[in-house]
């Protein structure tokens, strides 16, 4: 008698398995291939499945996506120009692994993990002497956010001409740094 493989049980369905399908989607084809039939079908599960975990449907989901790239906490260092730069960077990261979402962070609110990582790097910044934080924040993350627009703009990920893009460029690092360490000088003075 041959016995036969147990068939494995489905993975169950999560907000954190429709997010990490949705980001795949996303930075693969591009946020306008993000519909949710595609979603479901990526899932192995009916579309509707989804709106369990989803009530408000896809526009749930793109604000679970931005939130996905933008919620960043870091932990407080010595000093808020140490503090800022560490968060500069885990930003810097978070949105350069998703360039397909990249839009909404840049047009989305901050609102729900993000509107807190904001006020919580508000906080640290304040606690560490910076005097107007809130600013500071502002500042800093306009300066990601475009610098990270510009990266994604010429590694060539939205050219559909392209075959391959740049995930990793030497200049854009040192640019990056230079202009962290310009705002933070400017910032504090």
């Amino acid at each position: 008698m041959i016995s036969m493989p147990a068939k494995r049980p489905p993975v169950p369905l999560s907000r954190e398995r429709i997010i990490d399908a949705a980001l795949h989607i996303a930075d693969g084809q591009g946020l306008r291939r993000l519909t949710m039939r595609r979603l479901g079908d990526a899932l192995q599960v009916e579309a509707m499945a989804i709106y369990h975990h989803l009530p408000r449907g896809k526009e749930a989901l793109m604000d679970a996506l931005a939130e996905h790239v933008t919620a960043i906490q870091v932990d407080p260092a010595p000093t808020w120009q140490e503090t800022a730069r560490q968060w500069c960077r885990a930003q810097r990261e978070a949105l350069r692994e998703h360039p397909g979402v990249l839009a909404l962070a840049l047009t989305k609110p901050p609102k729900g993990a993000t509107a807190i990582a904001i006020m919580e790097q508000t906080e640290q910044l304040t606690d560490a002497g910076l005097s107007d934080a809130a600013e500071a924040v502002r500042t800093l993350r306009a300066f990601v956010f475009g610098s990270v627009a510009v990266e994604v703009q010429q590694s060539g990920w939205a050219d559909p001409e392209r075959d391959t893009w740049t995930r990793r460029d030497a200049r854009a690092d040192a640019d990056f740094e230079r202009g962290m360490d310009a705002m933070l000088r400017g910032l504090g003075g």
